[in-house]
């Protein structure tokens, strides 16, 4: 007969075995870098690649199993690696620059990208953040990285042979390669570039070996020479090989680069020169486990706990430093804006389109001074270029709209960042509200002249995605009023732009309820099907862009009728089937997403209706909030290749998750308010720059108890549904108490509604 305590008792057990391991983890432990990539052109699960790197790193490395020049470097699904390669690449639609590759083989020496290409599977494959491991199965090597800031070690595993090489490819559009046999070293340089760059650019690199070379060869457009030591050409490489080796020898390759020189990538060889692969790999995981470590989550589910680190790790990769250390120890930078090396910070790699949302208030919150220091690059870019960058990859790229640097400085400000020249982004600002960049319509303001005159741009002019660029504008006008106003600058200066944050409501038409083209005559376009992808709106429809009134949903409200109105439209748009409009324009990636995760109208993976969810806070119904910001997370986002449900877009997609499941959610950046959710973890500990500490603990929270029925900050109950930046950066104590039935008395008064313009006396 059994013994149901005995069984009982030992299952009770392993539960807290397992749990007890569970918390035993680091917080780095938890990342997979793998997920998102199981994406492709049709359809993005994230549209990510494993990133090795440092955080905030200067360069990544990641295994290649993509061609040469594909955005998508790898695929969770493909069979072989080609390389293991250097890369600065915020996404594959913008692609790549500077990018170069190693790849170990044994046999003939092959340079072909598809010859020297290795069969491997998952289940020989370790990723993680600091360090990236794989057995390459056609050559019986393994193969391992790990990065610094500005360099890297590989360990390269050999079997018993005499026939081992290493290729390395400078890649495509000029690149130069030089072997140098007495010192076992390697440099070179790659051009390669996906646009965004000066006429002068270069990436440089260097790669010494702790063994001589038996072997070397360089390749000229896929020709392999024989101790030919220098090649320079639209497509160069090298091939050294090594002595015989007995198995399990390892041949160490330290590699570093820099857009500066040749000496200043020597310079930055120096951060593991003199290093063990161990000792990179080691101080590589202290780096990830203090950055991910500032914030401290306990549950039992470890699916959520992977989901979460792993977000947050995508959220401290971009912005890039795009700065080096000089040999006097001083901080410079190539300018990817005018080709110049200059003294101080530069940050790349990142769309304010995407970023402005939650990204950038993530770092205010939790690395503040790293985005101190961005914050001062914004500044040289814009001196270095005259306008403040809205895509940069790495200098001004054609991609996106709006004038969303706006948000970037003021939420910055209104958090009290510091030592930049407040005065210079004060007049960026305003040049930027104002001008367009020459070169591409993405930079500064494409349409200010019809916007500033009619208070919108209109259909009819040739100038695309007008109902997203006006309502973009719109709440851009109010982070320039908010950004003069904190400088105290005299309203006859800042009037203006107050006045031209009500702009949205140029486009708002009552008869749909909805933000509608209009033309330069007032009226409206015609034909309008609020579900159409039409050339209005960007990557979207009506039902995503006509909540995009960010700084003012009171005001929103009020156009919509009141609360009861405005709350049925939000429930409209999650009511609507996913199909409708799917032919109302070419089939793009983002409709495909959206249709397929079958929830109505809402397209979580793309941004402009991230935010949207939360707007029922502003209309007294949080309960519906708090449901379907759960009901997001739990379905949307998963520690697997798939996890993300459209692109992860720099840390825009994975900062919503980790806010939303701490409880909280920015909005409007530059309001200094949190909106608040729905905690999805049983307790996480904020630990803040300043020292203090935000504990946030949501009491019998659980798959169907995603309903706030009470809220204590500090001990006193919280009826508010909004967050103070300023309160929390004292320390606080949060007490969410969940059920499975909504409070619809908590959160109900006007006085706890969230920021809106409307309701600021000015």
């Amino acid at each position: 007969m059994f013994n149901i305590k005995k069984i009982t008792g030992g299952i009770l057990f392993l539960f807290a075995a397992q749990l007890s391991l569970a918390q035993q983890a680091s917080p780095v432990d938890y990342v997979n870098p793998l997920i998102g990539t199981e994406s492709k052109y049709e359809l993005s699960n994230g549209n990510t690649y494993p990133a090795i790197a440092r955080p905030w790193g200067m360069n990544f490395w990641t295994p290649q199993t993509g061609n040469m020049g594909d955005g998508w470097v790898y695929t969770y699904t493909a069979d072989k690696i080609k390389g293991f390669k250097q890369t600065h690449q915020p996404s594959p639609w913008n692609n790549d620059y500077g990018q170069f590759s190693l790849m170990p083989m044994t046999g003939k020496p092959q340079f072909d990208q598809e010859k020297r290409a290795s069969w491997f599977s998952h289940k020989a494959e370790i990723a993680k953040p600091y360090y990236y491991s794989v057995y390459l199965a056609d050559h019986d090597v393994t193969a391992e990285l790990t990065p610094s800031q500005r360099a890297a070690v590989f360990q390269f595993t050999f079997p018993k042979t005499d026939q081992a090489y290493v290729i390395i490819d400078a890649f495509d559009k000029g690149s130069y390669i030089k072997v140098i046999p007495q010192e076992n070293k390697i440099i070179g340089y790659s051009t390669k570039n996906s646009g965004g760059v000066p006429d002068n650019f270069k990436n440089y690199f260097v790669i010494t070996f702790d063994r001589p070379f038996s072997y070397k060869a360089g390749v000229t457009n896929g020709n392999i020479k024989d101790n030919q030591l220098e090649v320079r050409d639209d497509h160069a490489g090298a091939i050294v090989g090594f002595p015989s080796l007995k198995r399990g020898d390892k041949v160490v390759a330290k590699v570093a680069s820099s857009f500066i020189s040749f000496e200043q990538a020597e310079l930055n060889l120096k951060e593991v020169k003199s290093k063990t692969f161990a000792q990179v790999a080691d101080e590589g995981k202290a780096q990830w486990n203090e950055v991910l470590g500032r914030i401290q989550v306990e549950d039992n589910n470890i699916d959520r706990l992977r989901t979460f680190y792993s977000c947050l790790y995508r959220s401290t990769l971009f912005p890039r430093d795009f700065s080096e250390i000089d040999a006097s120890g001083n901080r410079i930078h190539y300018s990817p804006y005018n080709g110049q090396v200059l003294p101080g910070e530069m940050f790349t790699d990142t769309g304010f389109w995407d970023t402005f949302r939650s990204l950038f208030p993530l770092l205010n919150l939790l690395y503040p001074s790293m985005n101190d220091r961005m914050q001062v690059g914004l500044v040289n870019a814009y001196k270095e270029s005259g306008y403040l960058p809205e895509w940069a990859s790495p200098g001004h790229r054609a991609s996106m709209i709006g004038n969303n640097s706006a948000s970037i400085v003021t939420d910055a400000l209104i958090t009290d960042r510091k030592g930049y020249d407040k005065e210079v982004l004060w007049e960026a600002l305003k040049h930027g509200a104002h001008n367009a960049y020459p070169k591409h319509s993405s930079t500064g303001r494409f349409g200010h002249e019809y916007y500033n005159k009619l208070g919108y741009i209109p259909a009819d002019v040739k100038v695309d995605q007008n109902v997203a660029r006006s309502l973009e504008y719109a709440y851009n006008d109010w982070c320039i009023y908010e950004f003069g106003k904190a400088l105290g600058k005299p309203k006859s200066e800042i009037a203006i732009y107050a006045q031209r944050a009500m702009n949205y409501k140029n486009l708002y038409d009552p008869s749909t309820k909805l933000m509608r083209g209009k033309k330069s005559d007032g009226s409206f376009v015609t034909n309008f099907d609020p579900s159409a992808w039409s050339r209005e709106y960007t990557e979207g429809n009506a039902w995503h862009w006509s909540f995009c009134v960010f700084h003012d949903p009171q005001g929103l409200i009020d156009l919509m009728g009141g609360n009861k109105s405005f709350v049925s439209m939000l429930d409209t748009v999650f009511a609507i089937p996913s199909y409708e409009g799917m032919k109302s324009r070419s089939m793009i990636h983002e409709m495909r997403e959206m249709q397929v995760m079958n929830m109505g109208q809402y397209a979580h993976g793309n941004q402009p209706i991230q935010h949207m969810p939360y707007l029922y806070n502003y209309a007294a119904q949080p309960w519906k909030a708090q449901y379907w910001i759960r009901k997001i997370m739990d379905k949307l986002y998963l520690p697997t290749p798939d996890g993300y449900c459209g692109d992860e877009d720099n840390g825009q997609t994975s900062a919503w998750y980790v806010f939303s499941s701490l409880g909280f959610y920015p909005v409007s950046p530059g309001s200094g308010e949190y909106v608040i959710g729905s905690p999805q973890f049983e307790k996480a500990t904020l630990k803040l720059e300043n020292g203090k500490e935000i504990h946030i603990y949501a009491k019998q929270q659980g798959p169907d108890q995603v309903y706030v029925d009470r809220l204590s900050w500090n001990g006193k109950v919280y009826d508010k549904n909004y967050l103070r930046y300023a309160e929390l950066l004292k320390g606080a104590k949060l007490e969410f108490n969940m059920s499975a039935e909504p409070n619809k008395n908590r959160g109900i008064k006007k006085e706890d509604a969230p920021y809106s313009f409307s309701k600021e006396k000015r």
